[in-house]
């Protein structure tokens, strides 16, 4: 098989997994198991506790011991077991060491796809930025996918989102195991200390104003991130309780309905090269903060009925607000750091968006949420809780330019180039 349509297949498994449950998981929770509020902040928070040493420790392992194809393998078929599992749950304090158990074999295994594909490439004599990208676009493809599949078999609210996901895993992992090699390399390179292994070098960049300012705000927006995460689905979820929305399109198959948030997502990538040419980081980073207020705005007066088209809307700004951010954050790295510490201070930002930033939204909202927002029938007060957090992201956007001294420049510009070639 043409080892483009074998990472196809890989990425678009890898996703399928993750779009399984990620946005229904709070249906899951408030509808059927009908736990709190806080106790689902804690949930959420595993995703960042995994990504803060996870991908760290299990690149060590892949660098020096074990080809990265297997380990990919023997991780999602560990994963497969814990999904399988969930159901099983019958309180919520068990329920955030299964889930956390699952999100320790599941986040390593972002990195690992990533490792395997580049290597399966450059051994196929590939040219990786031009052929990765279009591969790569099918994990999203994937992540939509399991969302209809959730919604249209009615799951939504169900276990079965993590039977599904149970099977796919179980599948990948299968799978993982016929992908092209790709062993170990620390034998031909020059040893690496632990400290730079771990990524560790790079918080000395934290001593420069302009990164310590560029990481604590990635940290700020990658809270914001979890927020439409964790509460996006069961939002339109709860308009079941209201008769007059109850058989509405967008209340009966929320998840299709955010689904619109990643197809946008894939046209978005497609108009980063353009404006950052133009605007330069600054001002799309920029763009990209006063995308999430409308993201949260929008929500907060939109309905399944006459407000549908600002739900819409919505979804098709979290576009702009996810791409923006995460790969204009990404090439600012890539252009103003030594190449020496490249690696290391790619991995410090996924550490601050999906490690600490997950956690601090996940904590927050949950307490927030529960405190403030939770009437006593437990029904939310959707409204208030999104212009919350539409002003959480309003103020970053209006401190933001003032803090972060950064000028566009031609190695910018250079790096641009690259992504178009």
């Amino acid at each position: 098989m043409n080892v483009k349509i074998r990472l196809t297949l890989m990425n678009f498994l890898q996703f399928f997994i993750w779009g399984s449950w990620l946005l229904t998981i709070g249906v899951y929770w408030f509808q059927n198991k009908q736990w709190s509020g806080t106790e689902f902040g804690v949930i959420f928070s595993t995703m960042g506790i995994s990504s803060i040493f996870m991908p760290a420790i299990i690149g060590i392992i892949s660098d020096r011991f074990i080809n990265a194809e297997k380990l990919l393998g023997v991780l999602h078929i560990c994963g497969a077991m814990v999904l399988f599992s969930l159901p099983m749950v019958k309180d919520p304090g068990t329920f955030f060491w299964v889930i956390l158990l699952n999100m320790i074999f599941y986040m390593p295994t972002l990195s690992l796809s990533i490792t395997v594909a580049y290597s399966a490439l450059k051994n196929d004599n590939k040219d990786v930025v031009k052929d990765y990208p279009p591969i790569r676009i099918w994990g999203t493809i994937g992540f939509i996918a399991a969302l209809w599949t959730v919604s249209l078999t009615g799951n939504e609210a169900s276990s079965n989102q993590f039977y599904i996901a149970s099977a796919v895993s179980l599948i990948l992992g299968i799978y993982a195991f016929t992908l092209p090699k790709c062993p170990p390399l620390a034998n031909q390179v020059k040893a690496k200390s632990f400290v730079d292994a771990l990524g560790l070098r790079a918080f000395t960049l934290l001593k420069q104003t302009k990164f310590a300012v560029f990481f604590l705000f990635s940290m700020l927006l990658g809270a914001a991130l979890q927020l439409t995460n964790a509460y996006g689905d069961t939002f339109l979820h709860d308009f079941k309780n209201v008769p007059a929305y109850a058989d509405l399109l967008a209340v009966k198959y929320p998840a299709i309905i955010m689904s619109i948030s990643q197809i946008s997502e894939t046209l978005f990538i497609l108009a980063i090269p353009l404006f950052l040419k133009k605007f330069g980081i600054k001002y799309v980073m920029l763009f990209s903060m006063l995308a999430w207020v409308l993201r949260f705005g929008l929500f907060a007066f939109g309905d399944p009925a006459g407000g549908l088209w600002m739900i819409v809307l919505s979804c098709i700004i979290y576009g702009m607000a996810f791409d923006f951010f995460n790969i204009s954050g990404s090439l600012f790295v890539e252009t103003q750091v030594d190449a020496k510490m490249r690696g290391s201070a790619q991995g410090l930002f996924m550490m601050m968006v999906n490690g600490f930033g997950a956690l601090f939204g996940s904590f927050a909202s949950g307490i927030i949420i529960t405190e403030f927002f939770t009437n006593a029938d437990q029904s939310k007060d959707w409204t208030n809780i999104w212009l919350t957090f539409a002003g959480y992201t309003l103020v970053l956007a209006i401190i933001f330019p003032f803090v972060f001294k950064y000028k566009h420049n031609r190695a910018e510009e250079s790096a641009i180039k690259a992504m178009n070639s």
